[in-house]
């Protein structure tokens, strides 16, 4: 049931509350592809968009020869994409990660895990995958750790106390074997962006760590994702009125795969931040994930029209 903040919108996937056409978007320029690895996650964040949590296993485990079928289509449906992106829950808990990343790798494309790099990234046997990864494969490999805000009270406020402290080493190790990684974290603090990019740039040559605080692809920062928060429908002509393209929303450049609890195969859905919504479950084929997605969620509009924001690298 739609939360009583926007009521009576997001119900047509053509035509908004008002009447009018709304906005679609083409998959114009594939540059990511986005495999779920599974909502399983090693600790429980607060209003994590994806529910992500160590008891939900709403997403499955997916599995590397469930992967590679989506590797073959890339080439025969010729996406040209450059990038294979890993997100979950926490990538590192599926056994898989290590080998799903080094199928993408040896295909030539750059590879980005999300990991809060705690625990599950620490475990001997995944740190000797990624180091061998590294050798062979160098910059290609991008780990992105999560790292909402660059106190450790605030960052604590949300994925509970003693995480700052313990993602912190993650990133350690990865400085001192010369992993590369960049940062995401989140604006739903009272400072500016130029303040919050500040303090990261303080944080990171702090530890020295070698990661640009001023270039939103290698420190990224998201806005906040509430369904509960009234937001507009994003009409054909807003286009227009915002001084946007289509081409610049994220369902213009990837889609993700996902393997939802007591289904047979993955399928493929229209944006890594609706997982869970079936208008935007695509069919279990890229060929079918060619077809454009009509902006009928508030996401649409807060996150991406509106807050401008893109889960690539």
């Amino acid at each position: 049931m739609k939360d009583q903040a926007n009521l009576g919108k997001f119900s047509d996937p053509y035509v908004t509350a008002d009447g009018d056409t709304r906005a679609h978007v083409a998959l114009s320029h594939p540059e990511t592809l986005w495999f779920n690895t599974g909502t399983l996650c090693n600790i429980e964040c607060e209003n994590c968009y994806i529910l992500s949590s160590p008891t939900n296993d709403a997403l499955v485990y997916l599995r590397s020869e469930e992967m590679r079928p989506y590797l073959d289509q890339l080439e025969e449906r010729n996406w040209k994409v450059r990038e294979i992106g890993f997100t979950g829950g926490e990538p590192f808990m599926n056994p898989d990660m290590i080998d799903m990343a080094r199928m993408a790798l040896e295909r030539g494309y750059e590879v980005l895990i999300l990991t809060n790099a705690m625990l599950p990234m620490m475990r001997p046997h995944v740190k000797a995958g990624l180091l061998e990864l590294q050798q062979a494969h160098g910059d290609r490999l991008t780990l992105r750790v999560s790292l909402d805000h660059w106190s450790p009270e605030k960052h604590d406020a949300v994925r509970g106390k003693g995480g700052f402290k313990r993602t912190l080493e993650g990133m350690g190790w990865l400085r001192d074997k010369g992993l590369r990684m960049t940062v995401a974290g989140r604006t739903i603090w009272e400072e500016t962006e130029a303040e919050s990019r500040e303090g990261y740039g303080h944080l990171f040559a702090e530890h020295g760590f070698t990661i640009d605080p001023k270039n939103p692809g290698e420190t990224v920062l998201f806005p906040e994702m509430d369904e509960r928060v009234e937001v507009p429908e994003i009409t054909t002509a807003c286009w227009g009125i915002l001084g946007k393209s289509p081409d610049d929303v994220m369902c213009a450049s990837s889609r993700m795969v996902v393997k939802h609890k007591g289904a047979e195969a993955p399928t493929v859905i229209a944006c890594t931040l609706l997982p869970y919504a079936p208008e935007f479950d695509m069919g279990a084929t890229l060929e079918e994930a060619e077809a454009p997605v009509q902006l009928n969620h508030p996401h649409c509009a807060k996150f991406c029209v509106l807050g401008g924001a893109s889960c690539s690298a």
